[in-house]
């Protein structure tokens, strides 16, 4: 039988990374739920051993209830009834299974009923689902939003609410508006408090994924007379208490399985969660990071799935007397597809690690304090993640789109034939790099750490580590294209220019993701070749393509080339 992990050895790959060690000490807290719950693990190779058996469950149902079943839901979709959304029916039939499975509840203490997984085998998980069945991954991997009410919420509130979510019962982040999309200081949903104390709920949000669930996380105004973020809170709706109507389903391209709400609040009760005016200030920003490690993880699921449905029908195919996998095009397309897979599944397990690291001393930080040395570990490993997660959301979510795209061309005509799963991967892949953060929005959140000389620095770094006897003159080629790099990122720090820092600040962060990634993949290499070799090949010599083009671009580049081009535009615009 098919199995969405076992088949994909390079994913158990990354669960024998050095940062584990660390991450599970941290998780576990020596081992003390061992004495409590029949499943907690006594040591470091029992809590892996735990994660491959999840592992190995979740790519059983993958493989054989929710790939099987995701064409009839992309055909069906959600639809509405009596101001309910009503998943298609073989989603229930997914819920069903993940929740026999035990696959809910993947991140909470145990103490809630969760598994107390770390983010980087979630995220495994997530990309296992999402290979499958990209809408029914939103779904599944909603659940995260639980990670802020743990966080931030009341320890009567965790009581409350973190055992449903174990149990199976979903989740939202209601944040958008019809006026406030990216711009979430523009949020308007009222919210208020009657004589008793009680909070209610007024207004509409506007695309929410999953936006009949269970329970919501909703950014709200709270406070009268603001107009700015310092206005907004963040408050738990349960759908328990009523009040909340679904008016509208949109009707999308792709991820038909993953319904998108247009909602109405009507008097509805909800509880603060944190404090007041923190809404979009702390708690957003804890949810939206991760919920692009999350669009990263369903990217890399997409592009391994890509990569599948291509490789197959080239091997399959036949064309002037030959499989169609002989002829140069087709290879070059696919291994450009496994190398990019190959690196983007690197970066996301890094920064998940990352994540991973820091998540876990901030929790322990709220149990007792830290040591000086842990506190600088934290801090070390924050860093890292926010440096990371805009380029493992960006450089993914824009991988599963070139990945979707060459599969479709790889099985040519037939490509463009709705019943071929490729058509569907291109649909699905689509939104990736939109939501939770256009790619341009994430190189906005990177630049700064571009011009700072953060991802320099770590690049740096990076150049000491050792590589394999052969991968040595790939990683010279490495050491070249980073010295193009520092030279155009000072060339454009050098401008006093705002706006040519924001134009030329894409190709920066793509310069900046192919060179970690070259030397994620180089590293990688070393430690597996019979995993990596091929795709370090190929990786290492598509980023130097690409990294060459944008230095030449941006150091030939002047303040007058933008004067001309903003004005041709202009002008363009006013002649319509």
């Amino acid at each position: 039988m098919a199995n969405y992990y076992s088949d994909h050895p390079e994913i158990e790959f990354h669960l024998n990374h050095p940062l584990m060690q660390r991450i599970v000490e941290l998780k576990e807290r020596e081992y003390v739920d061992k004495d409590q719950f029949d499943d907690a693990p006594v040591n470091y190779d029992d809590a892996i051993e735990n994660y491959k058996r999840l592992l190995d469950i979740t790519g059983d149902v993958a493989a054989n209830i929710l790939e099987p079943n995701s064409e009839s839901v992309d055909l069906e979709g959600p639809h509405l009834e009596d101001g309910r959304m009503i998943y298609a029916s073989k989603t229930y039939e997914n819920l069903d299974a993940t929740r026999k499975a035990g696959l809910w509840g993947i991140s909470m203490p145990r103490r809630f009923g969760g598994l107390n997984v770390p983010n980087t085998v979630f995220s495994m998980l997530s990309e296992v689902i999402a290979a499958a069945d990209a809408g029914f991954q939103n779904v599944w991997s909603l659940q995260s939003c639980i990670d802020t009410l743990y966080e931030f919420g009341s320890k009567e509130q965790q009581e409350k609410y973190i055992p449903r979510i174990s149990e199976g019962e979903t989740m939202s982040m209601d944040l958008t508006e019809p006026d406030a999309g990216s711009d979430l200081q523009r949020v308007m949903l009222k919210a208020t408090q009657d004589a008793d104390g009680t909070w209610r709920l007024n207004g509409v949000k506007r695309f929410i994924t999953n936006g009949d669930s269970d329970l919501h996380l909703v950014l709200a105004r709270s406070e009268e007379d603001t107009h700015d973020g310092r206005g907004l809170s963040m408050f738990i709706y349960d759908k328990r208490d009523g009040g909340v109507t679904v008016r509208h389903i949109e009707h999308k391209l792709g991820i038909h399985g993953s319904p998108t709400c247009e909602l109405v609040f009507k008097n509805a009760k909800c509880e603060l969660c944190g404090e007041r005016r923190l809404g979009l200030i702390k708690y957003v920003m804890s949810l939206m990071n991760g919920a692009r490690l999350g669009i990263a993880a369903q990217s890399v699921g997409v592009e391994q799935e890509a990569y599948n449905e291509g490789l197959a029908y080239a091997k399959e195919r036949e064309q002037f007397g030959k499989k169609i996998i002989t002829f140069p095009a087709v290879y070059d397309m696919l291994s450009r597809m496994k190398a990019k897979l190959d690196a983007g599944r690197s970066l996301l397990y890094m920064t998940a690690r990352y994540v991973d690291i820091y998540k876990a001393l901030e929790d322990i930080s709220r149990e007792r304090k830290l040591t000086p040395e842990e506190r600088k570990e934290m801090k070390q490993y924050s860093r890292l993640a926010d440096a990371f997660t805009p380029l493992a959301k960006g450089m993914n979510s824009e991988y599963a789109n070139q990945n979707a795209y060459d599969a479709i061309s790889i099985h040519g005509g037939s490509g463009f034939i709705m019943e071929y799963k490729c058509q569907r991967l291109y649909r699905d892949a689509r939104i990736f790099s939109i939501y939770e953060g256009t790619t341009q929005l994430q190189v906005v959140a990177a630049v700064r750490y571009i011009t700072n000389g953060t991802y320099l620095n770590i690049i740096k770094e990076m150049l000491l580590n050792d590589v394999a006897d052969e991968l040595r003159p790939l990683k010279e080629r490495v050491a070249k294209m980073v010295d193009l790099y520092a030279e155009a990122v000072e060339k454009v720090k050098a401008s006093s220019n705002q706006a040519e820092h924001d134009f030329l600040a894409r190709r920066l962060y793509n310069m900046t993701g192919d060179i970690i990634m070259s030397l994620l993949i180089l590293t990688d290499a070393t430690k597996a070749p019979e995993l990596f070799a091929k795709s370090a090949q190929v990786y290492v010599r598509a980023a130097e393509e690409e990294v060459v083009g944008h230095a030449a671009y941006v150091m030939a580049f002047n303040g007058d080339d933008l004067k001309n081009f903003v004005a041709e535009e202009t002008n363009d615009e006013a002649e319509a």
